[in-house]
């Protein structure tokens, strides 16, 4: 075979899109239609906590604007401009991309340029006779230099030369992805970088939920608080009237230290509830990418914070493609599928062409001289016979890893649909634990005002007084804990749906702050080739598969 026609059947076998291993193919979608066993279509039989689930509706992507709060949407958008978790996973895309675009440079060929300068000694052996005849005639190329400069040359006991030897050459190397090796690494590359992508989502995500969860527990904890402080000022009210009483002689001392541990105990509930709420604070005001010494001015109470009436519900089957981490574990997929064929090619026949010209002298003046030229073609084909299974079992290793993947995948998708459940659930029972603590506290505090009445006119002990006041404390206490959880529940079911982010998280990225955040164009051009212009229209396919 020639070498015309090597280079020509190479040619098509490298473009002919051959690539072995399996072609990568989306998981299909789970046939279920729902997330729980029953359908859920409501939570909460009371009007302050009637939630409604609109199926078949897409989740908005600032969902956390379903609280119709402004401080909170100030701070969420805070936090996407300034967390440094974010500005990692921004850079850890554009990591993975440009890895993915050095991969892609193999489908070109290398050319490398060289220049050597090397000094020489020649052995006397007389073999090397005809050799060091060359170099002498080269060095002493006329008679005039011969007779007048040159020593005499015995081919019989040939001198030993000095010489130096000046070389400039260009290097051309290609290999064709005959077996779509390269292929396959730049589409595990590509689909590495859509792992970041996703995992970026994630982080965009996971981020949004935990400042909205954030500010929702510390509006609970105000709650708690403001609860606390109330039935402190109700037991200190009654521990002036048993004083007063006591001094008619219509109460025993007793009654008043009594009465006065029951103030002490309900005061002892405030400095913890102080702490957790200085503790939420420092956590919100890390969320938002500030130092601790740097705390948010934003505040939250329960009564800002609207419980939404509608909250929408993908169905099962597009609900996959919302999840970052369900997208992060199916591209984890797809790279592993690629690794298979990429372990499988190299077990096949490679061919290697090349090619080498340039000037050789042995003085630098004459290094571009008529005849000092040279060049090389040359193809090198190579068949791994034995490796020590090294091939063989990374190709087995790259077939359990596809198989490792695809467990990983489902099983994502199994959590993803738990998570869904349990919120769904927990939302259901928060909305009747909301509906059961504010009747309670209903009833309580009517009890407890009718109990002050009464001991008013002293118809009634201390005991009577504590049981009142212990179970609204109680009540107040566990509604404004009902009431938290009920809207943190509705922020988790936000979040367990996937956000709405539905693969735009890096469209819609705020405008950075310099010196902290890609800027949105350059976001915006991620996925765009490095440099277009230097691949061939037929390679750019190539690589673009």
């Amino acid at each position: 075979m020639t070498l015309w026609a090597l280079l020509t059947l190479c040619a098509h076998l490298a473009l002919s899109g051959c690539a072995v291993g399996p072609d990568f193919q989306s998981p299909s979608p789970p046939e279920t239609t729902r997330f729980t066993a029953e359908r859920l279509t409501r939570a909460g039989q009371d009007k302050a906590t009637d939630i409604g689930f609109a199926v078949e509706k897409e989740v908005p992507q600032r969902w956390w604007e379903a609280f119709q709060n402004k401080k909170l949407n100030r701070l969420i958008e805070a936090a996407i401009e300034h967390n440094p978790s974010l500005q990692s996973a921004e850079a850890a895309i554009k990591i993975a991309y440009y890895n993915a675009e050095s991969q892609k440079g193999a489908f070109l060929p290398t050319l490398l340029a060289g220049a050597n300068e090397s000094l020489n000694l020649t052995s006397n052996d007389r073999s090397l006779g005809t050799i060091n005849q060359t170099i002498y005639n080269q060095l002493f190329p006329t008679p005039a230099n011969i007779l007048l400069d040159a020593p005499s040359f015995n081919t019989q006991n040939p001198p030993t030369w000095v010489y130096s030897l000046f070389l400039k050459q260009l290097t051309v190397s290609y290999t064709p992805d005959i077996w779509g090796q390269n292929r396959r690494a730049v589409e595990s590359l590509e689909a590495q970088t859509d792992l970041q992508r996703y995992q970026l989502e994630a982080a965009y995500l996971a981020l949004t939920s935990n400042v909205a969860v954030a500010a929702i527990r510390e509006a609970s904890l105000r709650g708690q608080l403001a609860a606390v402080e109330r039935v402190v000022k109700i037991a200190r009210e009654l521990l002036d009237i048993i004083r007063k009483q006591k001094g008619a002689g219509g109460a025993s001392e007793a009654d008043v230290l009594t009465q006065d541990a029951a103030v002490g105990q309900a005061q002892q509930l405030i400095p913890p509830l102080k702490k957790q709420i200085a503790l939420q604070r420092d956590l919100i005001t890390a969320l938002v990418g500030r130092y601790s010494s740097d705390e948010i001015i934003e505040t939250f109470d329960l009564s800002e914070l609207k419980l939404p009436r509608s909250v929408p519900l993908s169905l099962p089957s597009r609900f996959v493609r919302q999840r970052p981490d369900i997208r992060a574990a199916e591209a984890k997929l797809h790279s592993a599928s690629a690794n298979v064929g990429v372990t499988m090619a190299a077990r096949l026949p490679n061919i290697t062409l090349s090619a080498n010209a340039g000037f050789s002298a042995f003085k630098l003046a004459e290094l571009f001289a008529p005849g000092t030229q040279f060049f090389t073609l040359a193809a090198n084909a190579a068949q791994p016979l034995f490796t020590g299974f090294s091939l063989l079992n990374q190709q087995k290793a790259a077939h359990a890893a596809l198989e490792q993947a695809q467990a990983q995948y489902r099983q994502t998708v199994i959590s993803a649909f738990q998570n869904v459940a349990d919120a769904l659930k927990a939302i259901k029972a928060d909305a009747e634990a909301v509906n059961v603590a504010a009747h309670v506290v209903k009833v309580s505090g009517s009890n407890l005002e009718i109990v002050r009445g009464q001991m008013n006119i002293g118809s009634v002990g201390v005991l009577t007084v504590l049981n009142a006041q212990q179970t609204y404390l109680l009540a107040m206490v566990n509604r404004a804990q009902a009431e938290g959880n009920l809207l943190a529940d509705v922020a988790g079911l936000f979040m367990a749906l996937g956000g709405g982010w539905q693969d735009q998280a890096l469209k819609n990225l705020p405008p950075s702050v310099p010196g902290e955040s890609p800027s949105r164009e350059q976001i915006e051009a991620i996925k765009a080739p490095v440099n277009p212009s230097l691949l061939p229209d037929i390679l750019s396919d190539l690589t673009m598969r």
